[in-house]
């Protein structure tokens, strides 16, 4: 767990000169497929609000059912970490990440396509969602671990990240506009039309990201490590993880972050039982709280590459600790959507700090594991916060309680900022560090 004294190796002009060159065709590369598996996630994308309806409304399921389909649903999630150990053992066509855009881009889409058109019932749409979120995960293995490769190979993690939030923030936001428009527009419908309807577009955009992986610009490819994957052993590999010292703080700040008691059910019974918030109150704030977190994801992108992460992550984190705490001086459902703004802002920076640092802290040749076993982290966190946070709310203070739990978890992060070590933030974006410094 020792490592030697850092030796850092700064860009030189002419390095920054072809990184600045190439570096707008390398985000449009990134942002477009970012947009299309945000579009599409099985967690958020545009035919999630559509199909819990038709399960609601349709199907007749009940909270509890629909909770329990959702619990059912979510299992693939809690493995992310064993896609990205594939993503980084196996390359398919021996065309690394772009061979799991086109394999299981139109894998998904067959599998859609074929779903559209058999009965519909609770189980048929289970194993629906079973095997679309299995097949989701793998492209999404790809993308991470292509991402963090990127990051690390042009030094622009931090860039990366800012748009790897950005994207997924806005892209979310529009599916769950589009969402709820198609919903209203397939309640009219039979359940069956309905349910073919979605299917067949959800298989249309999985089409395109197939087509996607057929691309291959010469600026974000040419100078990558060989999309071969060198010949590992799975032992050797688990031993290097475990000895890689970046990813412990990397990975306990990422999970402090998203273990949140006050948000999620909390926050949604508060709104409708104490203040007697609306669906439509409730789904505003969503989205408000969502959509402010887009200027300071814009912010940390100007900021990168002219602070260093260390700076950045001071920053952001001592403006998140207190996010939660306008929550306990409102008193109406209104008040409740104003101070999501403030509440996504103080978000940002924090938010994309933290995913520059993960992209920072990953082992070489093992991005995808790493990246994917956060995801692992951030789906039991949210799912555990969100338990206790019922728990508190319900027997031991209420939604004060829940607010003064969260921000005394997020303070812990503060701590965690001083075991990551120095020389693996010590730079901003554009320079680099030197091979086997950490």
């Amino acid at each position: 767990m020792d490592s030697p004294v850092p030796h850092v190796i700064v860009a030189t002009p002419e390095t920054v000169k072809i990184a600045a060159a190439s570096r707008t065709k390398i985000l449009l590369y990134c942002s477009v497929i970012m947009v299309a598996l945000n579009f599409i996630s099985p967690a958020v994308g545009f035919h999630v609000i559509p199909l819990s309806f038709v399960l609601k409304n349709k199907l007749h399921l009940t909270a509890n059912a629909l909770a329990t389909f959702a619990l059912w649903a979510g299992i693939p999630a809690y493995l992310s970490f064993a896609f990205g150990v594939v993503r980084d053992f196996w390359s398919p066509f021996g065309m690394g990440d772009r061979g799991y855009y086109m394999l299981f881009g139109l894998l998904s889409a067959a599998v859609f396509a074929v779903f559209a058109f058999l009965p519909v019932s609770e189980p048929m749409l289970l194993t629906l969602a079973l095997l679309g979120t299995f097949c989701f995960l793998f492209l999404w293995a790809g993308w991470n671990g292509l991402g963090s490769v990127i990051g690390q190979h042009f030094a622009m993690s931090g860039r990366i990240s800012s748009l790897w939030n950005f994207s997924g923030t806005v892209t979310t936001f529009v599916a769950l506009l589009l969402g709820g428009f198609l919903s209203d527009r397939l309640e009219v419908m039979s359940t069956a039309g309905a349910v073919r309807t979605l299917f067949l577009l959800v298989a249309a955009v999985m089409v395109m990201i197939a087509a996607y992986g057929f691309l291959k610009p010469a600026a974000v490819f040419a100078n990558l490590p060989s999309e071969l994957r060198r010949p590992q052993h799975l032992s050797t590999d688990f031993s290097r993880l475990v000895r890689h010292r970046p990813i412990y703080p990397a990975l306990g700040i990422f999970l402090l972050w998203n273990f949140s008691p006050a948000t999620g059910t909390v926050l949604q019974y508060f709104m409708s039982n104490t203040l007697h918030a609306s669906d439509a109150q409730w789904g505003a704030f969503n989205a408000i709280y969502s959509i402010a977190f887009v200027p300071t994801f814009v912010l940390f992108g100007f900021l990168s590459p002219r602070y260093s992460l260390e700076k950045l992550l001071w920053l952001g984190t001592a403006i998140a600790v207190p996010q939660m705490l306008p929550l306990l001086f409102i008193h109406s459902a209104n008040a409740v959507l104003v101070a999501g703004i403030p509440m996504g802002l103080m978000g940002g920076i924090a938010t994309a700090a933290y995913m520059d640092l993960l992209i920072r802290s990953c082992p070489k040749g093992l991005e995808g594991t790493l990246m994917m076993f956060a995801w692992s982290m951030y789906a039991l966190a949210q799912n555990f916060g969100n338990l206790l946070g019922t728990e508190l709310y319900e027997h031991h203070g209420g939604f004060p309680a829940c607010v003064l739990a969260t921000t005394l978890v997020y303070a812990l992060m503060l701590p965690g900022i001083l075991f990551v070590p120095k020389a693996l933030i010590a730079l901003p974006d554009g320079q680099h560090l030197a091979e086997g410094s950490l």
